[in-house]
């Protein structure tokens, strides 16, 4: 049986797209959380199976999924990252551990599963296409972001390179979202002059999840079969936006 393999599932925007993509595909769901996984598979349709894992220990990543998958008989046709560490931290405040985690789960690991992912000793030649969820700031700068913004510039440099060696078998894109609504999100969001100042600097209005699963759905589809190495950009016009307003 094929199925979607999808990082990042137990909450937010992961959560959503599970929901989404389910109506499509039989779905492999991964996060820490167990119970969470759980609760995301209990809102989805078709079949779902849950692997629990934490993305940071990359050391025994490979060997641990492989492992998993073999000993599931299932063929995975498609992956989607979109498992993420986000914390806003300005220079004085990095040290190692916070870029490791952050690049670990961001960088690392979403290479190391294309890998095990590509191999035929695995998972045949089943793979097909990749989406990674990446961000606005990947092209852009904010204060109190290096250690965010560079994991997701890197995520993106990860694509375009993947996509050129893995062509023609397997395309390879990113999505790139602005600020959205989410559980992660909703506290920050529930501070009026926060959510004022999101609003003002959005052109289409702050987004939510559903509003990238179906450009995902897109992506991961036969209608995108000659896109690869790109991204796309999904944040109601936030990057484009260079109007002067008042703060």
């Amino acid at each position: 049986m094929d199925y979607l393999f999808l990082t990042g599932a137990s909450s937010g925007v992961g959560r959503e797209l599970a929901v989404y993509l389910s109506g499509s595909y039989n779905l492999i769901i991964n996060g820490r959380n167990e119970e969470r996984l759980a609760e995301t598979k209990a809102l989805c349709k078709n079949d779902v199976l849950i692997w629990p894992y934490d993305l940071t220990k990359t050391d025994t990543l490979e060997e641990d999924l492989s492992t998993w998958i073999k000993g599931a008989e299932v063929s995975i046709v498609s992956f989607v990252h979109c498992a993420g560490l986000m914390k806003m931290m300005p220079l004085r405040s990095a040290d190692s551990k916070s870029l490791y985690d952050t690049f670990a789960t961001n960088v690392f690991a979403p290479e190391l599963i294309t890998k095990v992912l590509t191999s035929r000793k695995t998972n045949g030649k089943n793979l097909k296409s990749v989406v990674f969820i990446s961000s606005n700031i990947s092209n852009r700068g904010a204060a109190a972001f290096s250690v965010y913004g560079s994991s997701k510039s890197a995520l993106d440099g990860l694509m375009r390179n993947l996509a050129i060696e893995l062509a023609p078998n397997v395309r390879v894109n990113s999505v790139l979202p602005g600020g959205m609504i989410t559980e992660m999100t909703k506290d920050l969001f529930s501070d009026e002059n926060v959510k004022k100042q999101f609003e003002m600097n959005y052109p289409l209005g702050i987004g939510t999840p559903a509003d990238i699963a179906p450009t995902v759905e897109f992506l991961l589809s036969d209608n995108s079969k000659w896109i690869t190495g790109q991204q796309f950009v999904v944040d109601g016009g936030r990057t484009i936006d260079i109007t002067e307003r008042n703060r």
